[in-house]
């Protein structure tokens, strides 16, 4: 489903598709960067600590994090520059496509890579060796990621609209808030194998973030009830 964005809100536009792609470059040169610090830390660190590996493996984490909201805000401030190309060259004076329709879309990019890579490592572990439980663990591994994977998408999609918004309005605990919700899914994975503790706390993040992201774009309760009910 969560691919499905793509298909049927993005796939026809032309100047959506770059922005996506754009979007996605941008998180995956955050990933490369703080992938980089956290290799050269675990190379200059010693290997038989578990605790200090396990505490770098928390450090990579949140530093990931950090960082792929960094990129986040250079891609609205690259963007914002954008728009304003986009209404000297239009004849109109009018932009082709909206601030908000640009965080949604960039939103997409970033999830879209996310998830992406996140099958790229389910995969890579599908193919062996061992069996999935085999020494008691669950059998859920992959099923749960698969549910994983699509949250985080949806998630980027949502943070995308709220954090391009408190940009805009400069409201700033709105990309505090995008932060924080990032950070708390992220930490939530360190709860597996316990997927209850993690999967049901990020739903509902989604759900909050979801019922935020579509508030702030202009929807209301008696739009959502007329769709809801096909009504014109």
């Amino acid at each position: 489903p969560a691919f499905g964005l793509f298909i049927f809100t993005i796939a026809r536009d032309p100047l959506r598709i770059i922005i996506l792609i754009a979007g996605a470059f941008f998180w995956l040169v955050s990933l490369l960067l703080s992938s980089l610090i956290w290799f050269i830390a675990v190379k200059a660190s010693d290997p038989q600590d578990e605790r200090l590996q396990k505490g770098l493996l928390i450090f990579g984490v949140m530093f990931s994090v950090l960082l792929q909201e960094a990129f986040r805000f250079l891609y609205y401030k690259l963007l914002r520059k954008a728009i304003e190309g986009l209404v000297a060259l239009s004849e109109d004076g009018c932009s082709p496509i909206s601030i908000q329709q640009m965080a949604y879309v960039a939103g997409v990019g970033f999830g879209l890579m996310s998830g992406a890579f996140s099958m790229i490592n389910l995969l890579a572990d599908a193919l062996g060796p061992g069996t999935v439980g085999i020494h008691g663990d669950s059998q859920l591994y992959f099923l749960t990621s698969a549910f994983m994977t699509m949250v985080l998408i949806f998630l980027h999609t949502f943070w995308g609209i709220l954090f391009f918004h408190g940009c805009e309005h400069r409201r700033w605990w709105e990309i505090a808030a995008v932060v924080i919700m990032h950070l708390t899914v992220s930490g939530l994975s360190f709860c597996n194998p316990l997927y209850v503790g993690s999967l049901v706390p990020s739903y509902l993040l989604m759900a909050a973030a979801a019922a935020w992201a579509y508030l702030l774009s202009g929807g209301s309760v008696q739009n959502l009830r007329r769709f809801l009910l096909c009504k014109c």
